[in-house]
């Protein structure tokens, strides 16, 4: 499979300028770049979500214009994309067979449905019914879905576009299996990663783009490291990209005190300080998101309370954790976080509109100010402010989150997996503005899976296993060897 002077505009936006390059049958292939490079708009390409302007993909030495994905689909082309494509109210098999549902005369065949779909998920390692509804499934098992949904077509060419950016380490290893049994069996693989490691573990070649140009070519890993790589993506070195800033800590902004509710097995409890950058560390499953949702009021404890300096709160609704100056960034973007067909300035003024909308009356001008001054504040990347948020980067969505509530009146900012999915140079833009944020005095509550990031960015790190904090370790003790071993089941 081949790209050929694949060229794709969108207003005010060159996405992509005259992109060239190969994947050969039984490789895998990796695409790097940072947020906003083109590296989605080239796999919609290959997809047949997107007409590119100009240029071609060659399959077995046929050029192809892929005008749907339904022509992708029988071509042999499988897409895997980072946010998730699922029917939630769907059952699992019926998300791994849409559109090739077994049937007889027209009836479909639900055993066969089954069996099919269960035989492809025991494949993957997935414990889970294939009756089950989607909803029911958590984001990491969701991904293996998509995966299975995307292997059970035998597609030829298979492009996985961040996959691993929700799976415990387990999951990893399964994936990892399968995608070199893949490559065993003649498969050609596209493998778009932000995790560098995942390149040099995974890939027999690798292609750098930045800003929708292709800037480096690597026939082999061999001898690539992972500064060469950032250079090549980034245009400059990044020597740190955590960039600690230590600041001085104030009083104890928000305390928690036996908080226990769904996803939790033992009532929970914490402090943050003001200025204090807080880690929360866990695997998959550890009860993180579960905890923080809690804390937002957006799931009701069964007991516990929130204080704010000293004072007891008790959020109800999420309407009152916000008017409190409480807010979250979810950890799932596209489920919980944006409204994807709605422009940048609508996702922006989405909660703090009712701070300059009197009587209900929406102010246009007031809310292309607001949302103006974020886009700059933050170097959110779009063409314009009515673009539709679905169609920036991981990265962008992210920032639009944020501004949405630094539009507010805020004092604690709970943020789970902040980085997920989002390139060096744009980590290292958050930090900085994590960082920024507690030096105004704000209480940082940072989750994450990524081990290295919560060792670089945190003043104290709490870690969670089977749904409960086991530990906390402050800055100067926590090593990767303590962190682990504590996140770890004990049985491991």
């Amino acid at each position: 499979m081949r790209f050929k002077d694949v060229s794709k505009s969108f207003p005010g936006v060159r996405a992509l300028d005259r992109i060239t390059f190969g994947v050969s049958a039984g490789t895998v292939h990796g695409l790097i770049g940072e947020n906003g490079a083109g590296k989605s708009t080239l796999l919609k390409i290959l997809s047949g979500a997107y007409r590119p302007d100009s240029g071609q993909v060659v399959i077995e030495g046929k050029p192809r214009v892929f005008r749907s994905t339904r022509e992708a689909d029988q071509a042999g082309v499988a897409i895997i994309y980072q946010e998730l494509n699922l029917v939630p109210e769907m059952t699992v098999a019926e998300n791994v067979l849409l559109g090739m549902f077994p049937n007889r005369a027209g009836i479909l065949n639900r055993r066969a449905m089954l069996t099919r779909a269960g035989d492809q998920l025991r494949r993957l390692g997935l414990d889970v019914s294939p009756s089950t509804k989607t909803r029911r499934l958590s984001i990491a098992q969701r991904q293996m879905v998509e995966i299975a949904k995307a292997l059970i077509k035998n597609a030829r060419i298979i492009a996985f576009d961040e996959p691993t950016s929700s799976l415990s380490s387990r999951e990893v290893t399964q994936l990892f299996a399968t995608i070199r049994e893949l490559k065993k069996n003649g498969y050609a693989i596209v493998y778009v990663s932000h995790r560098l490691e995942e390149i040099f573990e995974l890939c027999d070649a690798v292609t750098v783009f930045r800003d929708g140009r292709l800037v480096k070519q690597y026939p082999s890993v061999s001898g690539v490291t992972r500064d060469m790589l950032v250079s090549d993506m980034t245009g400059r070195t990044i020597e740190d990209i955590y960039s600690y800033r230590p600041r001085p800590l104030g009083e104890v902004l928000l305390e928690v005190e036996g908080l226990l509710g769904k996803g939790l097995s033992a009532p929970a409890s914490f402090r943050v300080r003001r200025g204090e950058v807080l880690g929360f560390f866990g695997l998959v499953g550890a009860g993180r998101t579960e905890l923080m949702r809690l804390v937002f009021g957006a799931e009701r404890p069964r007991q516990g309370r929130v204080m704010l300096s000293g004072k007891p709160e008790r959020f109800r609704r999420i309407r009152q954790a916000i008017a409190s100056g409480v807010m979250l960034c979810p950890e799932d973007r596209k489920l919980h976080g944006i409204v994807p067909v709605r422009s940048v300035a609508e996702n922006i003024n989405l909660s703090a509109r009712r701070n300059f909308s009197p009587f209900g009356l929406i102010r246009p001008r007031r809310e292309v100010e607001n949302a103006g001054r974020f886009v700059d504040q933050l170097r959110i990347r779009t063409p314009s402010l009515r673009q539709k948020v679905l169609n920036l980067s991981g990265g962008n969505q992210q920032k639009v989150i944020l501004a949405r509530w630094l539009g507010e009146k805020i004092e604690v900012l709970l943020m789970d997996e902040p980085t997920r999915g989002i390139d060096v140079g744009a980590k290292n833009e958050i930090y900085n503005l994590i960082y920024r944020l507690a030096e105004r005095g704000l209480a940082m509550v940072v989750v994450s899976s990524d081990l290295p990031e919560v060792l670089g960015i945190s003043d104290r790190i709490m870690v969670m296993r089977d749904g409960l904090i086991v530990g906390e370790l402050s800055r100067a003790e926590a090593t990767q060897e303590k962190v682990l071993s504590m996140a770890l089941p004990a049985t491991a």
